[in-house]
């Protein structure tokens, strides 16, 4: 059972493949952290997002003591790009879960999970996030502006490791059949998929199930070397740079100090780190930048402290 004061908040970070959840006393500190299954409106719809997001609230709650929730921010994915409009219904919706409506009321607030991301790694209300994982987004907050660059799917999502996937698997093809230069990249797919043959791998398995962990293996590759995997990486990092540079000079922070918080497996790769980070400094000189230390979730409390 959680001890002393029985007023908290709870944040949430929402996910396409689970839910973490934190309780969180009103000085910030964490009591508890839970987990549910997915909370994407895209990906399962809005009921069972509900359903979820309560399971996860109900594993989070003390038992044995009367409790008052009073602030729980939500970050959802997909909010910003589709379901914007329709957060109110995914509030209602949650109201509807079996024994929730007591404890929330009115105290619920749902937003991005990009917001969630952006505060997970300060305190400042105004800045730049950047998300380089499987997707690729950039998000810009200053005073009551909000500006966004890429993130438009997997078709594009330039500076994604699914993207940086599409380039390797594209320069292997090319170098098995003649059109390309010769690269280790088909080596360490073969490696790594345990085929004899690259041909294998065209016409037996989706590519797009293999795509995003060939971005470690580019990686792999450039550290060793590998010309043509650096170029893909270094493209990579300029079209990192060139999404959050249209979010600064939209923002105006040239030339004012700010914090650009970076999230996702792509900074990984010290290769692409610092080539993104020599882009940026073109552009805006006094940028702070921030990898996050802490689970995300720690962004959703400090949000729903926020929101008391």
């Amino acid at each position: 059972m959680v001890s002393g004061n029985r007023r908290y908040v709870i944040g949430v970070d929402g996910g396409g493949t689970k839910t973490t959840l934190a309780l969180a006393d009103l000085r910030g500190k964490i009591l508890k952290i839970a987990k549910s299954g997915p909370s994407s409106p895209r990906n399962i719809g809005i009921k069972k997002t509900a359903a979820n997001l309560a399971e996860g609230i109900k594993k989070i709650l003390p038992k044995g003591e009367k409790v008052e929730i009073l602030s729980i921010f939500v970050g959802f994915p997909s909010v910003e790009e589709e379901f914007k409009s329709k957060t109110g219904e995914i509030k209602r919706e949650l109201l509807r879960q079996k024994g929730l409506s007591p404890i929330l009321k009115s105290r619920l607030t749902a937003g991005s999970d990009q917001l969630v991301a952006f505060r997970s790694g300060t305190a400042n209300k105004d800045g730049v996030l950047l998300i380089a994982g499987t997707g690729c987004v950039a998000h810009g907050w200053r005073g009551k502006k909000e500006v966004k660059a890429s993130g438009w799917g997997w078709l594009a999502d330039e500076g994604s490791s699914f993207w940086v996937g599409q380039k390797v698997y594209q320069a292997v093809l090319k170098s098995l059949d003649g059109r390309g230069s010769k690269t280790r990249l088909a080596k360490l797919i073969a490696r790594k998929e345990n085929i004899v043959s690259l041909n294998e791998l065209v016409y037996s398995k989706e590519p797009n199930e293999a795509l995003s962990p060939f971005s470690h293996l580019c990686d792999k590759a450039a550290r060793r070397g590998d010309k043509l995997a650096r170029g893909i990486l270094a493209e990579a990092a300029e079209e990192q740079a060139l999404a959050v540079s249209a979010v600064i000079r939209e923002l105006n922070f040239q030339k004012t100090e700010f914090p650009l918080v970076l999230v996702g497996s792509m900074f990984n790769s010290g290769i692409v780190l610092f080539i993104f980070k020599r882009e940026i400094r073109k552009v805006a000189p006094k940028v702070q930048f921030i990898r996050p230390k802490e689970n995300p979730v720690f962004g959703a409390v400090r949000l729903a402290l926020e929101r008391l």
